[in-house]
């Protein structure tokens, strides 16, 4: 079981500018959780920040929801397709919230992957096609940036100091 940091600890390293590139970027987290079969499933799945929190949206019968509800734990991965690669990894607990119409967080992250133009239809039909949502929000419990500048994998820490030592 991975140890969990402090709210502190968590901070500091989404406050990264790495970090924050990932959390504010175009890029679609990746959302591992464990499905109600007890099979592990990860999807891509657009999202927003509020504070340290990780928030998703999806429709109330999706099968993320329930199985959310039956089993919390989740991992996240935002990353980047370029070398040298840029990868903000986060563990913690999902918590899901039914709400009325449309998140504005929702909104906003369908906005970052797609021109100006294209978005006013966009927001006009995902208005008119929910009429409640349920929110996700992920509380990160671990987080770990990895950006191969100044932080790697810790096995390729470990082999680089056993090359390095023998």
């Amino acid at each position: 079981m991975t140890a969990t940091m402090t709210p502190d600890e968590i901070a500091a390293i989404l406050a990264k500018p790495y970090a924050q590139a990932l959390l504010n970027g175009n890029e679609p987290a990746r959302l591992a959780y464990t499905a109600v079969d007890g099979d592990p499933r990860a999807i891509p799945i657009g999202f927003w920040t509020e504070g340290s929190q990780i928030v998703m949206a999806t429709t109330s019968k999706s099968a993320k929801v329930a199985a959310l509800r039956k089993n919390p734990r989740v991992a996240l991965t935002i990353d980047t397709g370029a070398f040298p690669p840029k990868v903000l990894l986060i563990r913690g607990a999902a918590e899901v919230e039914l709400v009325q119409g449309v998140p504005e967080g929702y909104l906003h992250a369908g906005h970052k992957v797609m021109t100006d133009e294209q978005y006013p239809g966009w927001e006009a039909g995902v208005k008119s096609l929910y009429a409640e949502m349920v929110v996700i929000t992920v509380t990160p419990t671990w987080v770990k940036l990895l950006d191969f500048e100044t932080t790697i994998p810790k096995a390729v820490e470990d082999l680089l100091r056993e090359k390095s030592a023998g």
